[in-house]
């Protein structure tokens, strides 16, 4: 199982990062690896907050992928505006089993005309920008499926979607013991 996360510059760290760390930790918990990749336009990528990161791969080395995230931030201003990335979202779309979105990620998937006749979510403060592309549904849920393209809110809900879609391609006892070993706590809020 190959998952992918697009970065650019300007990227929000957490929205690829807290995604990461949950579908990495897939590995520590079952015996089938799933094999994580950073892809991104070129290297290394600056990010928002100014970490900087060195990709996997680039947007025209990449291999196949089952599960893309498109995370938001600062960033995307420019990243919706890329014709390379827009094309290999396009692209890429009809090979994979889920296609993601964390924050203002979203924006761009709606550019790639990727959310044309569904609903999503994105950060609060992008809800009304979303609401701009007259094909799409806005929700302003923390998590939105519609199909096999979900989209998350602000920042943190990105793990929510990570763990959603962990639950879904790996099961529920391997979302459990990935809850367990973070402590994110997501099964046992009381």
């Amino acid at each position: 199982m190959r998952i992918g996360i697009l970065i650019f510059d300007g990227v929000e760290e957490l929205d690829f990062v807290g995604p990461w760390e949950v579908f990495s930790y897939v590995n520590k918990v079952q015996a089938h690896p799933t094999r994580m990749l950073l892809v991104a336009p070129s290297a290394p990528v600056q990010a928002y907050n100014g970490l900087r990161v060195l990709p996997d791969c680039t947007l025209g080395d990449c291999p196949r992928l089952d599960t893309l995230i498109v995370p938001g931030g600062k960033g995307r201003l420019q990243a919706m505006h890329d014709p390379m990335i827009l094309d290999f979202l396009r692209e890429r779309y009809e090979g994979l089993q889920f296609l993601g979105s964390v924050c203002t990620g979203a924006l761009i998937l709606a550019e790639a005309g990727l959310l044309d006749g569904r609903c999503a979510t994105t950060h609060h403060t992008a809800l009304d920008e979303l609401g701009g592309y007259p094909s799409i549904t806005v929700r302003p849920d923390r998590v939105v499926r519609d199909g096999n393209v979900l989209s998350a809110a602000g920042v943190t809900a990105g793990i929510d979607l990570a763990f959603q879609l962990v639950e879904e391609l790996f099961g529920t006892d391997v979302a459990l013991a990935v809850d367990r070993g973070i402590e994110f706590d997501r099964y046992t809020k009381t």
